[in-house]
């Protein structure tokens, strides 16, 4: 029977991977015949454990089996995630397990640590390598550099309305009980060992007057658990239609400036060991002091990543405002690559080395070996820019007791020196940009309507999963002379294809696709440069140079 073999092989798999060991393998097999509503095993012998690439067919037909024998009440993706997940559930050990074995790796090197926990979440496909593979990645050239771009397949975008929504139905929550309280050694030093050790202690309280990341209720009674996606609650969680199946996310826990934090990687990878690291509570994003100086506790943890956060306003912020968290990895970006336009000095600060960055969005470079120099600047940057207006570049710190002025954070080693790039960020909307005056302008929606959060402000555009197929209709439309708004899907880009017609006197199949790319390129960096609160023109430097002097 293919079912009993398919058993086998995940099993296998699992033996394979090191997931479980070989004496685990009747255990492993008796849960998976109780997914199955199984009470038999006929022990027919695999031929072999799959290959990681072959781990995705292996789950399509278990999840067919699933959806045949009424497992799975509708054969979607979602249901079929849901499944699968379950499914792997049974192969991920324990977190404890994960934990320690981290901790051993650590001890040796921090690099050979994450590189073991990142093909760990590859084997137990929370990371699913089937899916990134298909994603669509291609560099263009530009003023500011080569730039990242990426159309994801994966992951649906969001309206940038919806998330502002989202942040505000959090302020009138209740209260939340606190977790069980704990207690996390005392880590000062920045050795190897230093991670080692905290993670030998259990988890220390959310601080007072925090939201705490458990079960709470919701304004109709009903219990939300968990409470969002980068909620620790999630390690372990068997998912629902509107929730994720994480029985395979495992997370590592941090000490952060004496704060509880984790550490998993993302699910999607946008690049080289995209991680995320998490607030051990559910509390909102909020770039203050404390953000920096969490930034470079990180990165003595772990110096051969970088890490960086979204600002914490609406607009220009990421798609999760209401959980505090960073996005790191081991990846070069073209902001990492971009050279200082001018350099500047403030005073107070002199010996901290300070540049104007040439890069679309408006990026000030510190650089020094001491990190809390880098926070003292940083911090008086961040107070400083809280509070500056100036009219004549569109620039207000507030209005009507809203606040606009925030700042989206990037720090990472250079040799003996920390480096921190600032990207200044302003949310303000208008009537004619109700979206936001720093914001991809309407033209640009056709490609890009979402959010600049961190990852496009480093220079890697994540465009939605739709261009594929609307590039591959366009492709058609102007090799063959086509009108494009004949095709409701691509009506957005008739004004977009009518100007590609005007541009290059040749669109055939031998270069249509090469333009087209080339093009999303130019677009995106368009997008980029609405970004940046000071323009990149003479009168934009003037204006840089005018918030510099406030300094």
């Amino acid at each position: 029977m293919e079912l009993m073999k398919d058993i086998g092989l995940l099993t296998e798999y699992g033996i394979a991977k090191g997931l479980i060991e070989p004496e685990d393998r009747n255990y492993t097999i008796n849960r998976l015949l109780e997914v199955f509503g199984l009470s038999a095993y006929d022990p027919t012998p695999a031929a072999s454990a799959p290959a990681g690439r072959d781990l995705a067919g292996l789950l399509d037909r278990l999840c067919d089996e699933a959806y045949r024998r009424g497992l799975i009440p509708e054969n979607s993706v979602t249901f079929r995630d849901l499944f699968d997940t379950r499914l792997m559930g049974t192969l991920t050990p324990r977190p404890s397990l994960v934990q320690k074995q981290f901790r051993r790796l650590y001890v040796q090197s921090p690099k050979l640590a994450t590189d073991g926990f990142y093909r760990f979440c590859q084997d137990t496909n929370y990371i699913r390598t089937d899916r990134i593979a298909r994603d669509l990645k291609w560099t263009v050239d530009s003023d500011y550099g080569k730039i990242d771009i990426t159309i994801n397949l994966s992951k649906p975008e969001k309206d940038p309305r919806a998330i502002a929504a989202a942040r505000s139905g959090e302020k009138g929550a209740d209260r939340f009980a606190s977790l069980s309280p704990g207690s996390f050694a005392s880590c000062q030093d920045s050795s190897p060992d230093r991670l080692a050790d905290c993670l030998k202690g259990s988890l220390a309280d959310c601080p007072e007057g925090s939201h705490a990341n458990i079960a709470s209720p919701s304004p109709d009674d009903r219990i939300v658990y968990p409470r969002c996606q980068l909620c620790m609650e999630n390690e372990g969680y068997a998912g629902r239609p509107d929730h994720p199946a994480r029985q395979n996310l495992r997370i590592i826990p941090l000490e952060l400036q004496g704060e509880r934090w984790g550490f998993q990687y993302s699910p999607y990878v946008y690049y080289n060991e995209h991680c995320i690291v998490l607030n051990g509570c559910h509390v909102p994003m909020k770039i203050d002091r404390g953000t920096f100086r969490k930034l470079f506790d990180f990165l003595r943890q772990f110096p051969h990543y970088f890490i960086g956060s979204n600002a914490d306003l609406p607009i220009v912020g990421g798609s999760i405002l209401t959980h505090d968290h960073f996005q790191g990895g081991r990846y070069t970006f073209a902001m990492e690559r971009a050279e200082p336009e001018e350099t500047f000095s403030v005073p107070g600060y002199e010996e901290v080395s300070a540049a104007i960055l040439h890069w679309p969005l408006s990026v000030i470079r510190l650089r020094h070996s001491d990190p809390d120099r880098l926070t003292d600047l940083a911090d008086h940057i961040l107070c400083a820019w809280r509070n500056y207006t100036d009219e004549t570049a569109g620039i207000y710190a507030e209005t009507g007791g809203e606040p606009h002025n925030t700042i989206t954070p990037i720090a990472r080693r250079r040799g003996a020196d920390y480096e921190l790039d600032l990207a200044l960020r302003n949310n303000i909307t208008t009537a004619e940009r109700p979206l936001g005056l720093f914001h991809p302008r309407p033209e640009y929606h056709h490609i890009k309507k979402e959010n600049i959060g961190l990852i496009e402000v480093m220079g890697l555009a994540v465009l939605p999963s739709r261009l594929k197929r609307e590039m591959e209709l366009l492709a058609e439309c102007l090799t063959r002379g086509g009108d494009p708004a004949e095709h409701p899907s691509l009506t957005k880009h008739a004004r977009w294809a009518s100007e590609l017609r005007d541009r290059y006197a040749v669109i055939d199949e031998t270069n249509v696709r090469r333009i087209l790319r080339e093009e999303i390129g130019r677009v995106f960096v368009g997008v980029l440069e609405d970004a940046g609160v000071f323009r990149c023109t003479e009168e934009g430097r003037r204006a840089f140079r005018r918030f510099i002097a406030a300094l």
